[in-house]
């Protein structure tokens, strides 16, 4: 009975060390899955999302000794999952790929080859996975507090850069799994006495250089963040101005309406109906004769509006507007302005190029919400770069697309929210701003 006793405690004493070891895998995968979620964007579907935790956690249980295999059998697989399960462009996910790699496995080397490394605990493996998964979870603080608010957005020509700065310790790393798998096989109290030292001394320098990489792409994201918001901020000031500027020529041809009916009056009485006839259209050309439309009560968004229903006109389009807003809303001039303007911008360049010439525009205050709904139809077929993101369709993009992210930028700003969908051929924008 005894006997009994003693086995039955020698199996739930097993039982608990295998839990215990899983369950350092699986929170050790956890933490460097969700760091890669902060570098990275998640691919579509549960199977390309829960990939990379399922990867990190082959990383921590296979052991990687210095000179061993299974580093270079890794790799590939490691570029592989990033490639098909990641989200973004081709160049950002093979760069994170290598950048991830180089910052892992250099750590693993060093540690699995201090202690053995298997399924069953002992002492030296319960040290190292305790020293995995405090590094881990150390570099999953760091990420989340250096990326609060969501993935690092570099463009392809930085993180082409990214990827090619972490070549140089990837193969550091993979150096010694080329040269010395044999070696190690075959000459091991050798291989250890003359290799070691040299990798103890290598892999460190390779993990630092692998945490400063990571560090200048997010320091490179934060760079090219706000010469985006500088860039907008230029863009809704250079809109907003135009605007004003508008208003004021409205006026001042509005102030002088006496003075233009005096003088037609005195060609009339003259006879001279052909230079009449010219004033009149050179008068007709001005913005004054279309800025009597009263879309609202706010003077910014009516002047907007008051433009682009020309610009509409123009075009061929059949503008549908209702708007309710009061004069006085708690959104600055220059955002309300880039709002709109950029709004209708879009929705009279898709429509014109689409059979369907009719662009709808809503607009509210109520509940404390300010809520903004453009409708228009399109030609051809957009695809979302990513949820509720669309890119632009013109051929120089870094010049262009920057009135989607603008809006999106002052939304998120004033605590709102902004929505892009595209389906059947219709566009539609939705953005909502609490207001007090």
């Amino acid at each position: 009975m005894l006997q009994n006793f003693g086995y039955s405690l020698a199996n739930l004493s097993a039982l608990f060390q295998s839990l215990l070891f899983w369950s350092g895998v699986f929170a050790g995968a956890f933490l460097m899955g969700s760091a890669a979620r902060r570098l990275l964007p998640a691919g579509k579907g549960w199977v390309r999302r829960l990939a990379p935790y399922a990867l990190f956690a082959v990383v921590i249980e296979m052991p990687s000794w210095i000179g061993d295999e299974n580093p270079l059998f890794l790799f590939p697989v490691f570029v592989a999952v990033f490639l098909l399960c990641g989200g973004g462009t081709k160049l950002a996910r093979l760069a994170a790929a290598l950048m991830l790699f180089a910052l892992v496995m250099p750590l693993n080397m060093m540690l699995d080859t201090v202690g053995f490394w298997g399924v069953w605990l002992d002492r030296d493996g319960f040290v190292g996975l305790c020293v995995k998964l405090a590094a881990w979870a150390l570099f999953w603080l760091l990420v989340r507090r250096a990326v609060p608010e969501g993935t690092v957005s570099l463009p392809d020509r930085l993180w082409a850069l990214i990827g090619t700065l972490s070549l140089a310790p990837v193969f550091a790393m993979l150096s010694f799994s080329i040269w010395g798998y044999h070696r190690r096989i075959n000459f091991w109290d050798a291989y250890e006495d003359a290799v070691q030292p040299i990798a103890y001394t290598i892999l460190p320098f390779v993990l630092l250089s692998a945490v400063a990489i990571v560090c200048a792409a997010v320091v490179l994201s934060r760079h090219e963040t706000r010469e985006r918001e500088h860039q907008l901020a230029d863009m809704r000031e250079v809109y907003y101005q135009g605007v004003r500027r508008e208003q004021r020529q409205v006026r001042a041809l509005r102030h002088d309406l006496r003075n233009h009916l005096a003088a037609l009056s005195g060609l009339l009485a003259e006879g001279e109906t052909g230079k009449a006839r010219a004033y009149l259209e050179e008068l007709s050309q001005s913005p004054a004769l279309h800025g009597g439309r009263r879309f609202c009560e706010n003077e910014t968004v009516n002047a907007v509006l008051a433009s682009k229903a020309v610009d509409m006109e123009r075009a061929g389009l059949t503008a549908d507007f209702g708007v309710s807003l009061p004069e006085g809303l708690p959104v600055s001039d220059p955002d309300l302005c880039a709002l709109f303007g950029n709004a209708l911008d879009n929705a009279i360049e898709a429509a014109s190029r689409a059979d369907d010439k009719r662009v709808a525009v809503r607009a509210r205050a109520d509940k404390g919400l300010l809520m903004l709904r453009v409708q228009n139809a399109y030609a051809g077929r957009r695809q979302p770069s990513a949820p509720g993101r669309f890119s632009t369709t013109k051929a120089d993009k870094a010049a262009h697309g920057f009135g989607l992210a603008g809006m999106r930028e002052i939304a998120v700003r004033h605590g709102g929210t902004l929505e892009a969908n595209a389906d059947d051929g219709r566009f539609e924008l939705l953005v909502c701003l609490p207001i007090k």
